[in-house]
């Protein structure tokens, strides 16, 4: 089966008010690419779902487009605040749906499993539970103890970006992060990926059962990492972070996914023409 989508045909499948989890983990493998194509689009009052949110979810705050998050961590790790969604927070403008890496763990499972709660420990005797009213705590049926039942975290569209892939959605991407358990959850799964190739060999980290489509997206998690392809680029995150204190964010957005765009097209058209001289 060839799932294969064009990247523009892969942002049509989020919808405005959709829950949108982005993979990934920090600064490493961030779906970027397609971010920018789905900025292209008026898509607006997103749920971003993330086990850590970064770069490429601080365009989306900035642009406009996210009404709630949910992530246990905002920011470019060693390069420190995520600006446009510190400063989105700070006045109200975004909701902050607090979570722990305990509770989204938690409630991905329970969503997994088809349940509206899983029980636990975790947030016992923290203010958690005073920022979360909608978090309950119940009695443990077997021992009487107090545990936290941790409602269930699902979403409707799940973007990954990958290393390779092949044409039925099959992927491999190193790192796993929370990426199994998003691409379980979500009722669309779409795999962006630095290559697709025929036949994937060697293990399967989503396998295309999952899969919604594939899009092929080369250097697609810049600025961000995809190891071992590309390192984090260091100097266009703080790059970004200057433009924003300047106050142009719009500027560096637009000139942003106009140079993602024509990145793409060539990467794509290079690897076209190799694979045509190879043949």
């Amino acid at each position: 089966m060839n799932k294969v989508i064009s990247l523009s045909d892969a942002a049509a499948l989020v919808h405005s008010g959709d829950t949108l989890a982005l993979g990934g983990m920090t600064l490493y493998r961030r779906p970027v690419a397609f971010v920018c194509e789905l900025l292209r689009s008026d898509i607006r009052d997103l749920t971003l779902l993330c086990f850590t949110a970064s770069f490429e979810s601080d365009l989306l705050v900035g642009a406009g487009r996210v009404k709630a998050i949910c992530s246990c961590y905002f920011g470019l790790e060693a390069f420190g605040l995520a600006p446009m969604f510190t400063r989105a927070a700070t006045r109200g403008d975004v909701r902050v749906i607090e979570e722990s890496e305990n509770s989204l763990a938690f409630g991905l499972r329970a969503a997994m499993a088809g349940m509206s709660f899983m029980p636990g420990p975790g947030w016992i005797g923290t203010d958690l539970l005073k920022v979360r009213p909608d978090v309950k705590v119940i009695d443990d049926p077997y021992t009487g103890q107090p545990v936290v039942a941790f409602p269930a975290i699902a979403c409707d569209v799940a973007v990954i970006h990958a290393a390779v892939a092949d044409r039925a959605g099959n992927a491999q991407f190193g790192n796993l992060a929370a990426d199994q358990e998003v691409a379980t959850v979500a009722r669309t799964v779409i795999i962006t990926a630095e290559e697709i190739v025929d036949h994937l060999d060697g293990p399967v980290q989503i396998p295309a059962m999952a899969v919604t489509g594939v899009a092929h997206a080369p250097r697609g998690a810049w600025p961000t990492s995809c190891y071992p392809r590309y390192p984090v680029a260091g100097g266009e995150i703080l790059r970004y972070l200057e433009v924003c204190a300047a106050g142009k964010f719009d500027e560096y957005l637009a000139e942003f996914i106009k140079f993602q765009i024509s990145n793409a097209k060539s990467q794509i058209s290079n690897l076209e023409s190799q694979n045509g001289e190879s043949a």
